[in-house]
């Protein structure tokens, strides 16, 4: 099974390209599954369908024929109220000893942020789905998506910090603990759904950076969704998330006599172009995609968009450009130092900043930010600079004396 990912700049298109990628898919014969978070079923109107279901199906989804596109839309407020209503269940009795009252399902209005949690549990149980040959899922706005798709390993580590699995080991030794402390000892429950949370967040985490996923990021060509796409995209490279392709929507044909129209297809192929070297997507492929002078509004209109057909991965498990590690370059015969090399196509000096906190470091580019641990090596080693050239932050570390091993 394929996994696509489709974004792009807020007013891009993106809901248009990911039906059209669905059906184009599944009139090649392939089983589709559509995924949207969007109120108001946008996507099964484009594809015909007459309703999106609910994505809890998903798992059971062995009905789709070939060819064959089955729209399932995230209740995000749902899943808010079945998650808080079981969180309370498991701590009741810590509710109780405070004096607290449940908060009844009917009362509850999902919070900012269900969203996001929502659309990956989504994921996780869509990606899983038998019988389906792609998933496409529609996802929010480029800025958003990075986010969400950064938040599974995010809180992976905040739980990892705040309630350590070690920790568990001495929990026979509480009750003495909180004698001598004179304060309570977190609860056996609390440990427990943390183990559960980091679970489910592993099993998100490792759909979003499998080889079967692959990212689209859907853009009109132009200034504006150029410099959108350059701070996206710094942002998906600090997360070692790779682009497969960018979707050049509503390319005006060339060749027009109309000078207005002419100019604006001139435009759009100067940054199509620019996107597929070596600009600020660091020579991404592109699709382009044409516009048919209205907004498609049906699945007829979906199938007669120019280029559609090249939006369909080639087969069913066609791998995405693959992960890649941060390469260590040993340099110390040379220069005396180590240098991990980050890529980050389209960087500015000025979006860049980092700090080294134990064995870890801060990395920020633009407006995003991730902790990333020190590989082995580099922990025994000081940070002595860094610099940016060509899409690549070189960090410099020179091994500590007092922790390198000594050549013989």
């Amino acid at each position: 099974m394929h996994t696509l990912l489709i974004t792009g700049p807020g007013g891009a298109g993106r809901t248009t390209v990911a039906a059209a990628t669905a059906l184009t898919a599944a009139r090649a014969g392939q089983r589709v599954l559509l995924l949207s978070g969007d109120p108001g079923d946008p996507l099964a109107a484009l594809v015909g369908e007459p309703g999106g279901q609910p994505v809890q199906a998903a798992p059971g989804l062995t009905a789709v024929p070939a060819g064959g596109v089955l729209v399932a839309r995230v209740d995000s407020g749902e899943e808010f109220r079945e998650e808080l209503v079981a969180l309370q269940e498991r701590g009741s009795a810590l509710l109780g000893m405070v004096g607290a009252r449940p908060l009844g399902a009917e009362e509850l209005t999902e919070l900012p942020g269900a969203e996001q949690f929502a659309l990956l549990r989504a994921l996780r149980r869509a990606a899983g789905a038998p019988g389906v040959d792609l998933v496409v899922v529609d996802m929010p706005p480029l800025h958003q998506t990075v986010a969400t798709l950064a938040l599974p390993a995010q809180l992976r580590r905040y739980l990892a910090r705040l309630l350590p699995a070690e920790r568990q080991a001495a929990r026979a030794l509480r009750p003495v603990l909180a004698q001598l402390a004179g304060v309570p000892m977190p609860a056996q429950w609390l440990y427990e759904a943390a183990a559960r949370w980091d679970e489910e967040l592993a099993a998100v985490q490792a759909v979003v950076e499998a080889d079967t996923t692959s990212l689209r990021l859907v853009a009109e060509p132009g200034p504006g969704a150029d410099a959108a796409l350059r701070t996206g995209l710094l942002g998906l490279a600090l997360e070692q998330l790779p682009v497969g392709a960018i979707v050049a929507n509503r390319m005006v044909p060339q060749g027009s006599p109309d000078p207005w129209l002419a100019g604006i297809a001139a435009q759009q192929e100067k940054y199509a172009a620019q996107w597929a070297g070596a600009g600020s997507a660091g020579g991404v492929p592109v699709l382009p995609l044409g516009h048919l002078g209205r907004d498609p509004e049906g699945p007829q209109d979906l199938t007669r968009l120019p280029g559609a057909q090249a939006l369909v991965p080639g087969t069913p498990g066609e791998p995405s450009p693959a992960r890649r590690p941060w390469a260590v370059e040993d340099r110390r015969a040379d220069d005396g130092v180590l240098v991990w090399v980050v890529p980050l196509p389209g960087a500015h000096k000025r979006d860049l900043d980092l700090v080294r906190r134990g064995d870890e470091l801060l990395l920020a580019a633009g407006p995003y930010r991730r902790i990333v641990p020190l590989p082995s090596a580099l922990r025994r080693c000081t940070v002595s600079g860094a610099a940016l050239a060509d899409g690549e932050l070189r960090i410099r570390f020179t091994p500590d004396p007092d922790l390198w091993p000594r050549r013989p």
